[in-house]
């Protein structure tokens, strides 16, 4: 009994062993696995042409074009290189390589808001602020432009990067025509509020004073014209 025992532990050992050895037997850190057996890795810029075997080694050949790899590798074929799509909002900054893929960035007046590792592979336009707004923050690269509206008394279009105090007319000898908003400066014009103000209270008299002159000048006329129309008949008797 004690024999049987003693061969089960045994049996238990020896395969728990194998399974240790088996599941902590790996490659080193610059070998890959096929088929159970460790390979040499390629280096970075190549992709393996054949697995090396018991007598030779792995046998790495270059990456073609718009192909890289950038880490070593048992790779039978290289990555494909990424695209800059200008219809994304992305440019080209740096191309790809046979040991690195391109890299991508915003096109001028865009940002980026989706980035696989280190390159971007989306953007879209910085925001415009709005008449009554300022530019608080110009918009980079990764960041959006940053707005903020202006306070009473100044007024920005929407593309200055501080808001502007309104204009004061009288300082400047002028009038107020409209006042401010926060998106418009004040308008100023020349005053002509007292000139036309003697103007009228000269004028309309003066006009009147006229119009009088004019329409008793025109009576007597009419008046010296019809007495001598009546006297006509008196004239001609007295000459016979």
């Amino acid at each position: 009994m004690n024999m049987f025992l003693l061969g089960i532990i045994l049996s238990i050992a020896a395969l728990f062993a194998l399974n240790f050895e088996v599941c902590f037997s790996t490659c080193a850190r610059a070998e890959y696995q096929i088929e159970g057996e460790c390979c040499p890795m390629c280096a970075p810029g190549n992709h393996v042409y054949w697995h090396c075997t018991e007598d030779t080694s792995t046998t790495c050949v270059p990456c073609p074009e718009s192909t890289y790899t950038d880490e070593p590798n048992g790779l039978l074929k290289c990555l494909s290189c990424s695209v800059c799509d200008t219809a994304k909002g992305i440019r080209v900054r740096k191309g790809c390589t046979s040991t690195a893929d391109v890299i991508c960035e915003p096109q001028e007046g865009f940002y980026c808001i989706y980035r696989n590792k280190h390159i971007c592979t989306l953007a879209v336009k910085h925001s415009k602020c709005s008449p009554g707004q300022y530019i608080k923050q110009t918009g980079t690269a990764f960041t959006d432009t940053l707005c903020a509206n202006c306070t009473n008394g100044t007024y920005s279009n929407g593309t200055l990067s501080a808001c502007q105090p309104h204009t004061k007319c009288d300082i400047k000898g002028l009038t107020e025509i409209e006042a401010g908003t926060t998106s418009t400066d004040a308008e100023c014009g020349k005053s002509y509020t007292v000139g036309l103000t003697v103007g009228v209270a000269v004028g309309v008299p003066l006009m009147a004073v006229l119009v009088l002159f004019i329409c008793w000048k025109s009576k007597r006329k009419k008046l010296y014209f019809d007495q001598r129309v009546q006297n006509a008949p008196q004239y001609e008797q007295n000459m016979t």
